[in-house]
């Protein structure tokens, strides 16, 4: 049984280390995610994995419960009208602004299990061929190391293509290995996956054209909230777009953005 103590220490810790918020109620959360991490490891259950955290300090361990507290659910081309946006709109204006120097730098903020980042690739390759002739940078970064890996191999189930993926892209994009499906190396190869926490600076961000911040910051505090935002503003370019989940917006939170429509859908543009 998870008591109110322990529930505080794993909120407390998640909070600290990932800038999740963790709210009375959300216990179901902790005891169906952490007790089984804590029983692999050897524990009795969550109150002696707590125990041991209290006492070592264990790091290996306190990233294993803020890992298994991140939630991973994405699809390809999730909510679809941000990609439309995208397509029709906001990169055929980027790359006008860019045609001298032909250079597009892309981050996508929280990459999950992949789908997004690999999502945007396949729309470049789809729709942007003059792009194969540009420099294009393209950083995907999440907090786990595990999930990270999971990215690099490009590797998804037959559930997880059925989920949002146009059959012409897995035909034309993917290879068939067993009973799973791996994206291709020309597309795998598009995109550098690292290790980033958003409550820490962003190293490794060059100056962005496009920034896919999607489903991450509904997880967090208006704080903390307020402080990604800024550091995004930072290292947007002039011109640069910054595209947030459906659930997500910058009101209220941060006034260094003007929400710019789109058909169906929205992006921010920095405030100048």
């Amino acid at each position: 049984m998870l008591t109110d103590l322990d529930f505080a220490y794993i909120a407390q810790l998640v909070k600290d280390e990932a800038g999740i918020t963790l709210e009375k109620g959300k216990e179901y959360l902790v005891t169906s995610r952490v007790d089984p991490m804590a029983k692999s490891l050897g524990y009795a259950d969550i109150a002696a994995l707590v125990s041991h955290l209290k006492q070592s300090g264990d790091t290996v361990k306190r990233r294993q419960v803020v890992e298994s507290l991140t939630t991973h659910e994405t699809s390809f081309f999730r909510d679809y009208e941000p990609f439309e946006g995208l397509r029709k709109t906001v990169l055929p204006q980027i790359i006008e602004k860019q045609k001298d120097k032909r250079e597009l730098t892309i981050w996508c903020g929280a990459a999950s299990s992949g789908q997004e980042p690999y999502s945007l690739c396949m729309l470049l390759r789809e729709h942007f061929p003059q792009l194969l002739n540009w420099k294009v940078t393209f950083v995907a970064t999440d907090i786990s190391r595990p999930i990270l890996e999971r990215c690099r191999g490009g590797e998804y189930c037959q559930i997880e293509v059925n989920r949002g993926l146009p059959i012409r892209f897995l035909t034309k994009y993917f290879d068939k290995v067993g009973t799973h499906w791996v994206i291709k190396q020309e597309i795998r190869s598009m995109v550098k996956f690292t290790e980033m926490n958003l409550l820490k600076p962003f190293i490794g961000v060059p100056p962005c054209d496009l920034v896919f911040l999607r489903n991450v910051l509904i997880y967090f505090d208006v704080q903390t909230k307020r402080d990604i935002l800024e550091r995004v503003r930072r290292i947007l370019k002039p011109h640069g777009i910054l595209f947030l989940g459906t659930a997500e917006t910058t009101l209220n939170v941060s006034e260094s953005f003007e929400r710019i429509p789109l058909e169906k859908t929205s992006c921010y543009r920095a405030k100048m």
